[in-house]
């Protein structure tokens, strides 16, 4: 009994949300449409960049440039950009986003904040 492959299917979305996480180690990039369902999704690791690599400006941009070429092929012309992080890796990927032609529809900066929540750990002494 032979097991049939899940076929990926194209969808065709016009406007889309990017999703940027960019931490001090990794650049990760996730294409949705508007529902939340994931188009595509890239990361520096992906790349093949590794270590201290992951987490330049210049990998960003290889990740963001792969999401957007993959994310033109499912129809996308616009984007909405939501950042979230402190990495490195932010303006480099809205610019390499920008650079593949995708219009850029607006841009929210999603980074968590505390309203003074958790306790902090203590200071390090060294």
């Amino acid at each position: 009994m032979a097991k049939s492959a899940k076929r990926k299917v194209r969808k065709n979305v016009v406007k889309a949300i990017v999703h940027i996480k960019a931490t001090f180690n990794n650049t990760l990039i996730t294409v949705t449409d508007l529902d939340g369902d994931t188009i595509c999704s890239s990361s520096t690791g992906c790349i093949g960049f590794k270590g201290a690599r992951k987490s330049t400006p210049f990998a960003a941009q290889q990740a963001a440039q792969r999401c957007a070429s993959s994310a033109k092929r499912n129809g996308v012309r616009e984007v909405e950009i939501r950042v979230k992080g402190p990495g490195p890796g932010r303006e480099s990927a809205i610019s390499a986003l920008q650079q593949a032609g995708l219009r850029i529809a607006s841009i929210e900066d999603v980074t968590p904040l505390p309203h003074n929540g958790c306790r902090p750990p203590k200071r390090r002494r060294v």
